[in-house]
């Protein structure tokens, strides 16, 4: 035998910094020595090849040169209001449900929005009227069909009138999100508070609900991400003073700007822009919790004072949106994820750096009632406080902050 070698009556011990390794933990061990090694390079993630045939041809944008009459007030019923307090009927086959923060965003693992129950929409309505944005994740079953039908469930859907459609007839109430490998980078184009908006409030009757599929796009890690901020919680970071100020005036959203920029891509408008007034705050039908209705991307002016005076409260307003990290969600987007959310009480951003990467996704909106603001509403924050047995928040200054990262 040759020096070294084992024979076959004899037992090998092996040890691993210091400790002898049974029979379990050597399989363990021989196992990690196999593993490939991770590849991983900085800010940088693989790009998914496409060459193949896209099973999703047909959801491809498209601008069809088509013309549709003023949009005319329908009537609107929100199903939220039906919707079980607990959402009971929601979370019976949910296996896990998690709130991103206090104020906007949850998680529900375990429900496939394809299969629901008229009273799981309701409580669906309703978790989406209290939370502002609701996440689902790997809706495989949720083609384009049924995402249309879920959201006409709940009212009307909404044509948009200068963005794409896709190429098969018969969607045009669907909005096609679509940037491949040769996109340009839009970044110089707008800026990141400017970006911030709720959809078309220049309508007379803007969304409610709204579920955006993401069909293909950026890995984890691959950027890509959209951010919600919470209206509710926006109204709720004013002062008393302001909010009182803010309830009696109306704002003028615009689709002028949007317009403009598709004529000057040479695409077709499918419908003339307007121009809207709408209460500056809004009472929400099933929460009766008021909210700011503003956004920085239709907004371009408030009635019934100086320019100056106007100027300066949209600037302020711009701010609390796009800053006020509290009343802010982000999501890291994967194949087949569905967000749904309340256009009435979010405004969402989109996030650029996925150069490189395709991005496919289509968006259902359904047109809610009129805005309108009730005196009588509440305020979220001071309901929810009063519920938890919580402090109301000090917007004086004069309490010690707890701020300490």
């Amino acid at each position: 035998m040759a020096p070294g070698l084992i024979g076959p009556t004899q037992s090998v011990v092996l040890y691993h910094s210091g400790e002898e390794l049974g029979d379990k933990d050597i399989s363990l061990w021989q196992t990690a020595e196999k593993k490939k090694p991770i590849a991983y390079e900085p800010g940088r993630t693989a790009v998914e090849s496409y060459d193949k045939i896209d099973e999703h041809e047909d959801l491809r944008p498209s601008f069809p040169n088509l013309h549709w009459d003023p949009l005319v007030e329908v009537p609107y019923h929100d199903k939220g209001i039906h919707g079980d307090p607990q959402f009971r009927n929601l979370l019976a086959s949910a296996t896990d449900v998690v709130d991103y923060n206090p104020k906007i965003g949850t998680e529900i693992h375990g429900v496939n929005l394809a299969k629901l129950t008229d009273a799981q929409k309701n409580d669906l309505a309703r978790l989406i009227s209290v939370r502002g944005v609701v996440f689902f994740r790997d809706q495989t079953d949720l083609d384009i069909d049924a995402q249309r039908q879920l959201g006409a469930y709940f009212g009307k859907l909404h044509r948009h009138a200068t963005t794409a459609v896709p190429r098969r007839a018969g969607l045009e109430d669907v909005h096609v999100v679509f940037t491949d490998f040769n996109a340009k980078d839009q970044r110089a184009v707008f800026s990141p508070t400017f970006l911030w908006h709720s959809d078309v409030t220049y309508e007379i009757q803007p969304p409610s609900y709204t579920s955006l599929k993401v069909i293909n796009g950026p890995p984890r890690g691959g950027g890509g991400d959209t951010l919600w901020s919470s209206q509710y919680g926006a109204y709720d970071l004013l002062s008393k003073p302001m909010q009182q100020y803010l309830e009696g005036l109306n704002a003028v959203h615009s689709a002028h700007m949007q317009a403009d920029g598709s004529r000057a891509a040479g695409r077709p408008l499918r419908r003339d822009p307007v121009v809207t007034e709408h209460p500056l705050v809004r009472t929400h039908p099933v929460t009766g919790w008021k909210s700011l209705f503003f956004n920085p991307g239709f907004v371009t002016g408030i009635v019934g004072i100086p320019k100056a005076e106007s100027d300066t409260i949209i600037r302020y307003l711009n701010e609390i949106t796009s800053t006020t990290q509290e009343i802010h969600v982000r999501y890291q987007w994967q194949k087949n994820d569905v967000a749904f959310w309340d256009n009435r009480i979010c405004n969402h951003s989109a996030s650029y750096g996925f150069t490189g990467h395709r991005r496919h996704a289509v968006r259902v909106a359904v047109q809610a009632e009129r805005p309108v603001f009730d005196p009588a509403g509440k305020s979220q924050e001071e309901e929810l406080n009063a519920r938890l047995a919580l402090p109301n928040v000090d917007k004086d200054g004069t309490r010690q902050s707890n701020y300490n990262d």
